[in-house]
């Protein structure tokens, strides 16, 4: 199967160890955190976990969290987003999850990365649904799964301390 995706401006590969930089300075930043409860990641060791996490999911299962780049300059890592396995209270779901750097919000790429990981699971790996889990309170996420086509399908109240979450789903 291959790893590296493209839409329109964007290209997707599955993450390398020489992406541990990138993926600390985009997770380990405070804005791109504001609806996560848990924080940024604290450190490089962190980060490094998550990435270890990543290339463990894609040795697994053969798909997983991408890098992403912009086409005219893929060597800059701007975000990263894909498809993974969730368990969410007795259900496994595949679930769509993305985050990027600060400097690349307000520009279309999370709902351009949206289309491209939903029609990837879709059309190469021939899934009949994929869900999404977003803040209830995090608007701008929400506007983004609802451009792609999905839709609120179950409120799941994680934490008692912290907003609830919604789970979006779109089937094919």
């Amino acid at each position: 199967m291959n790893s590296t995706v493209k839409s329109e401006r964007l290209i997707a590969r599955a993450p390398d160890q020489d992406d541990l930089s990138a993926l600390f300075s985009i997770f380990g930043d405070a804005r791109t955190h504001r609806f996560n409860p848990a924080g940024p990641l604290p450190d490089e060791r962190a980060a490094r976990l998550r990435l270890e996490n990543w290339l463990s999911h894609w040795q697994q299962y053969l798909f997983g969290t991408w890098a992403i780049a912009l086409k005219d300059n893929p060597d800059r890592i701007i975000g990263f987003g894909g498809l993974s396995l969730r368990d969410l209270g007795e259900n496994r779901h595949i679930n769509l999850g993305y985050r990027f750097a600060y400097d690349s919000w307000g520009k279309g790429l999370a709902t351009e990365f949206c289309h491209l990981a939903i029609d990837f699971g879709f059309d190469t790996l021939k899934l009949k649904e994929v869900s999404a889990i977003v803040r209830e309170n995090h608007a701008a996420s929400r506007r983004v799964l609802e451009k792609v086509g999905m839709r609120p399908v179950a409120l799941v109240k994680e934490n008692p301390h912290v907003p609830a979450s919604i789970i979006y789903s779109i089937e094919k």
